[in-house]
């Protein structure tokens, strides 16, 4: 009962936003800059509203509400207590996101923040997120790997390694926002994938979150599926990204979602390897990086990329569900 009613609340209140948020931002003058750079055909797209994530996140925080209004676990492990600092972390990812938003329109550049200040940022806010948890006794230093028997003890290792895991998919998330439609749907797959993993692992409130998470995505997909009216930014890509890695450390999912999440993974690794071989090079070894424009300049039509993605996603996020629910551990 609590995931459909999420998942419509959530929903609801992006559909609502869109509208007023459109006229809003054209108003404030939030639009896009396109980098010089980038494929030709994106160049149309100059001055669409940007900064839209915000729409996400209040939709996400009234979905999440209004499940937390008939859950009776709040100080479960996992309970809608835990999910509260979840929320909070994807809304501090979400408001670094807006201040590099803010940073772009200011400068009419394509980049906002330096990079060392969001990391700094995104690492400090993790750093507590996990602080938190552990203080709370939501914490497991043990984590349970995919086809195994035997979980992985990291000990004090935990920590920082589930820090990375948290900015690098905040980060491969925002990385992959670069088609209409491409990054909210595939977070809303991945967060009703992680929200059946949940369900399947005795984390109820966990899995109404990300229920939120998908609503709040397919909301905001009314006005960004191409051709898009108004974009997340990095608000909405950082915020999406540090929810669905909380929400799996929470229910104790992380390495499904390095399964799941993998079209983010590799879009952020398509950088780096392109970024590097060049560096060593001096020549790319894409055409352009993240994957989606090498594919885009290969003469894939937007649409029919984002499609794919998306049809790819589903799969292997059904396929993990699956095999979630033949293998227990």
């Amino acid at each position: 009962m609590h995931d459909p009613l999420a998942l419509a609340a959530a929903f609801a209140v992006a559909v609502a936003l869109g509208r007023p948020a459109i006229r809003l931002l054209r108003r404030w003058g939030c639009g896009q800059h396109v980098r010089d750079d980038g494929p030709q055909s994106h160049h149309t797209k100059q001055g669409t509203p940007t900064m839209g994530g915000v729409i996400i996140i209040i939709a996400l925080v009234a979905g999440t509400v209004v499940s937390a209004t008939v859950m009776r676990d709040v100080l479960l492990p996992g309970g809608t207590s835990a999910v509260a600092i979840v929320v909070g972390l994807a809304v501090g990812f979400g408001l670094i996101g807006l201040a590099d938003d803010r940073a772009i329109i200011k400068h009419q550049r394509s980049l906002g923040l330096r990079a060392r200040e969001k990391l700094v940022l995104q690492f400090a806010l993790a750093a507590g997120f996990l602080y938190l948890i552990s203080q709370l006794g939501f914490a497991n230093l043990v984590v349970r790997m995919p086809f195994s028997q035997r979980p992985l003890a990291l000990g004090g290792w935990y920590y920082p390694l589930a820090a990375v895991f948290i900015v690098g998919t905040s980060n491969s998330v925002n990385l992959t926002d670069g088609l209409d439609g491409l990054a909210a749907g595939l977070a809303a797959m991945a967060g009703i994938a992680i929200a059946a993993l949940a369900t399947v692992n005795g984390y109820p409130a966990v899995s109404a979150m990300c229920y939120a998470l998908a609503g709040a995505c397919v909301g905001f997909l009314w006005y960004n599926a191409h051709p898009a009216r108004i974009f997340m930014g990095d608000t909405g890509a950082l915020a999406l990204g540090a929810a669905l890695a909380g929400a799996a450390i929470m229910c104790k999912v992380e390495p499904w979602l390095l399964v799941i999440g993998v079209i983010f993974y590799l879009e952020a690794l398509s950088v780096v390897i392109q970024v590097v071989h060049f560096r060593l090079t001096g020549r790319r070894i894409l055409r352009m990086s993240p994957l989606h424009h090498h594919l885009e300049l290969g003469g894939w039509p937007e649409p029919l990329i984002v499609s794919r993605m998306w049809i790819l996603a589903g799969l292997i996020g059904w396929g993990a569900v699956l095999a979630e629910r033949l293998l227990p551990l």
